[in-house]
């Protein structure tokens, strides 16, 4: 009888060990974690810090000055410090107000960096003479840059420029391989100028079926309120006019076939 206390006493002793081994684990967890904050925001804190001193001595170097902010930059950009550069869509928007020294600005370096978007709108800009000398030659060498890369405005220049022979040789088949690229793409215009090519039988003769389906799809594209619908469903009539029912049926079956590239 004398054994059963002193068994539950060394009970107690065991379990209220066993509770002190845990509070202190749970107090090291703590520390610890509370240690892995504080470094991961002196991580941070030392980032910006060293994006900073890279900027002074950046701009202390001189001779390296470029290509030492060009990298600072990007690190700031990454790490919040700064604003990343503008895009294409901030040309665009200066080219829809008139500003066109802004256009210039930004299209640029975009273009020059590779930018489809910027490159088929500094076309424009020469194409049209917007805040520049109208120059056909170097308005065909950066819409190629950009058609080459898919950008369908681009190709639709290209093809009316190779169309009209304006800074580029007149050549109706090589109009017609850009307007079908943009055509393919869904680009309206694009698709009302390739029926164009085939109404008037520059390919050889006219294929009233192959004119029929392309205006049908750009009429279905234009908005309704856009005057260059009521020429593609004029277009469509006239080539209709010169067509038997089976002919209809088939091009307007081409049409609903037809999948956007």
């Amino acid at each position: 009888m004398s054994l059963l206390p002193r068994f539950r006493s060394s009970r107690a002793r065991e379990t209220a060990a066993l509770e002190q081994r845990v509070s202190t684990l749970q107090s090291a967890l703590k520390q610890c974690g509370e240690a892995a904050r504080r470094l991961r925001t002196f991580r941070r804190e030392a980032t910006a810090a060293g994006a900073v001193l890279m900027l002074a001595v950046g701009f202390t170097l001189g001779v390296y000055r470029e290509p030492i902010v060009q990298s600072v930059t990007s690190m700031a950009q990454a790490i919040g410090l700064a604003k990343p550069l503008p895009d294409a869509d901030a040309a665009y928007a200066a080219y829809q107000n008139g500003d066109y020294t802004t256009v210039l600005r930004l299209a640029r370096p975009l273009a020059a960096e590779g930018d489809a978007r910027a490159q088929s709108l500094l076309g424009l800009v020469h194409y049209r003479a917007r805040g520049v000398a109208q120059d056909y030659s170097e308005a065909a060498t950066w819409f190629r840059r950009a058609a080459d890369q898919g950008d369908a405005n681009a190709q639709f220049y290209l093809g009316v420029m190779s169309s009209a022979g304006q800074g580029l040789p007149q050549d109706y088949a090589e109009g017609a391989k850009w307007f079908r690229l943009a055509a393919d793409q869904g680009d309206p215009q694009a698709q009302y100028n390739l029926g164009l090519s085939y109404a008037k039988g520059e390919f050889g003769e006219p294929d009233n079926v192959s004119a029929y389906m392309w205006f049908n799809l750009a009429a279905a594209r234009f908005p309704p309120s856009d005057t260059r619908r009521h020429a593609a469903v004029s277009s469509r009539d006239v080539a209709a006019s010169k067509m038997t029912q089976d002919q209809i049926a088939e091009a307007q079956k081409r049409a609903r076939e037809w999948k956007q590239r």
